[in-house]
């Protein structure tokens, strides 16, 4: 157990001087670094703004399904009612 440990450890420490070491590597740290200063200014939404946007997106797709359905309904009875006389 104390040679597997240790060898995932030792695995772990040769990627990372490898990724420090790496042009690749350096580009991929350099990303990380830029990406995590872009979410520290980011302007996040307060509690209130995220609920109500919540339930706002909630309504919408509440109110499309039911137009969908209709919408669906409708051609339903069109297509097999009016023009099919299959119900």
């Amino acid at each position: 157990m104390v040679a597997r440990i240790g060898v995932f450890v030792g695995s772990l420490v040769i990627a990372a001087v490898l990724a420090l070491l790496s042009e690749p590597g350096r580009r991929t740290i350099g990303f990380a670094q830029e990406s995590y200063n872009e979410v520290k200014r980011v302007s996040w939404p307060t509690r209130k703004e995220t609920t109500q946007m919540t339930g706002i997106v909630f309504a919408f797709v509440a109110v499309m399904g039911l137009f969908m359905w209709v919408l669906d309904k409708g051609i339903e009875w069109v297509l097999y009612g009016l023009l099919l006389g299959w119900k």
